[in-house]
Order: structure tokens, then C-alpha cells, then sequence
């Protein structure tokens, strides 16, 4: 760090190549924008898309090993190696019908069909050390492989579908899209669950709006050797 960065409080890191200096406390999403790089428009928190967009990978000073975080939610250190992690589809589609899933008799018939690859867990915790979150990834998709499906979903509430378990688990398994299947199996064998359906009322009423003039939220076009942003 440089004598200037430190009198001013300011911690200097490396974010997809580039060397940042950002003021102690802001978060890595925030420590991107204030440095004048453009965000692509799918970054939940900023009112444009879906959570989970703002995957990356951080080394921190004096670490062997990278870890997962989101970028919004992890603060700077001085000294951190940050990269951007790309958007990555799964691996094949998981095709189901939401009015099929009316018979809880039948839930772990229904899971066996639509995710066959959840019995071939190998434990190895790969999905639970990259969830930023801290959900037990692991234990959800044992409990659904058992066909404990409520149990599973409820696991789940606060997946934001990064899908850094998706690239994390060596079966292939897309645990982010197995939950989301087990949530939808349990939403449609009973009520809807009230922050939902309070979220829902928000947004009718008009009390949460997208700013599409957000900060970063149109940015310039870019030339294809330019900066790279998260997606």
C-alpha cells in the first residue's frame, strides 16, 4: 500500500487485474463502481436483475487458497486478489411441470425423475465451503435424494442462485436448481410463504420500484478488449 493510501485510510487490492484503492469498509461491488468501471445491468442489489450475479473469487494477503464470496456482501482488505466469476449455466435443463406437483406421495418418485444425479452425492462438502451464504448445500440434497422435500426446501430460503455449488460439485448435481425445485414442490403442496406474498403486494403497490437509471445500470458500450464486468 502507498504512504498516501494509508494516511487516508484507503485499502488497495487487485479486482479483475486492475489495482483499486477504496476507502476501508466499502464492499467489492462498491469499491468496482467508485473506481469508474461499468456494472453489467443483472446485478440484483443495484434494482436490475436477479441476486447472485455479483459472484468472484477472493484471495486474501498472506492466503494459499481463493474462497467465494459476493461481491456485495464481502468488504475490501488490503492486499486482496479479486476475480469476477462468469456466468455458468448447469450442465442440462431440468424439465418439470409445477401443476404435476400437487401429491406429496409422490415427491420422491418426482425427484428421482427430474434430478436422477442427487443419489450420487459423493459428501464431499465441495457445495457447502462455496455457498456464500452458508446454507448446508450438502444436507439439502441428501434430504431430497431421501425425498424429504419440505425439509430440504427449507434449507434453501436464502439461496440467491449464484450457482458457485453448481460449479463446485464434482456430480454435476446443480444443487441451486435442486433447491429451487424442492421450494417450488413444497409452495405448491402448501400456502405460499407470507414474505412472499407480502413482497408481491409491495411491488403491485408500486412500493418497490427499479430505478433504471440507477448508477451503473446503463453503462457505455464497451469494445470487446475492454473492461470485463460481472455478469
Amino acid at each position: 500500500m502507498s504512504d498516501h493510501a494509508a494516511a487516508s485510510g484507503a485499502v488497495q487490492l487487485t479486482f479483475d487485474g486492475h489495482s483499486i484503492h477504496a476507502a476501508a469498509g466499502v464492499s467489492l461491488l462498491q469499491a468496482w463502481l467508485q473506481a469508474g468501471y461499468p456494472l453489467t445491468e443483472n446485478v440484483g442489489c443495484m434494482g436490475q436483475g436477479a441476486c447472485g450475479a455479483c459472484r468472484v473469487l477472493v484471495r486474501r494477503r498472506g492466503e494459499r487458497l481463493a474462497g467465494t464470496a459476493l461481491a456485495c456482501e464481502m468488504l475490501v482488505e488490503d492486499g486482496m486478489q479479486v476475480s469476477f466469476v462468469d456466468h455458468f449455466p448447469a450442465r442440462r435443463v431440468h424439465a418439470y411441470d409445477l401443476r404435476a406437483l400437487t401429491d406429496s406421495w409422490t415427491a420422491l418418485d418426482q425427484i428421482d425423475a427430474v434430478f436422477p444425479e442427487a443419489r450420487h452425492c459423493r459428501h464431499c462438502s465441495g457445495c457447502d465451503r462455496a455457498c456464500p451464504k452458508g446454507i448446508e448445500v450438502q444436507r439439502m440434497v441428501n434430504l431430497a435424494a431421501a425425498g424429504q422435500a419440505n425439509a430440504a426446501a427449507a434449507l434453501f430460503d436464502h439461496c440467491v442462485l449464484c450457482n458457485l455449488c453448481v460449479a463446485a460439485c464434482p456430480e454435476h448435481i446443480d444443487p441451486a436448481h435442486l433447491g429451487q425445485f424442492v421450494r417450488r414442490m413444497s409452495a405448491s403442496l402448501t400456502l405460499r410463504p407470507s414474505d412472499l406474498i407480502t413482497r408481491l403486494r409491495e411491488i403491485e403497490a408500486g412500493l418497490q420500484p427499479i430505478d433504471f437509471d440507477a448508477p451503473g445500470a446503463n453503462p457505455p458500450a464497451q469494445d470487446p478488449g475492454s473492461h470485463r464486468s460481472p455478469s
